[in-house]
């Protein structure tokens, strides 16, 4: 497990999110990172933006 997911694991627990919630939050998050190829780390909001356009229109458009 990366350092991130860990934190972000540890930031859902402390906010006392239930395991299946928190599964969930990984899942999606593991996947927008997949469409991109590349670690969450190194996603901005100009990604978030843009992956949000993906899923509202079904593009295949990708981050330049």
């Amino acid at each position: 497990m990366t350092p991130l997911r860990q934190r972000m694991i540890e930031d859902m627990q402390l906010r006392n999110l239930t395991p299946h919630t928190q599964r969930s939050y990984v899942h999606y998050v593991a996947e927008y990172a997949r469409y991109f190829n590349l670690s969450p780390e190194k996603l901005d909001a100009e990604a978030i933006h843009q992956y949000l356009l993906y899923l509202l229109n079904g593009s295949c458009r990708r981050r330049a």
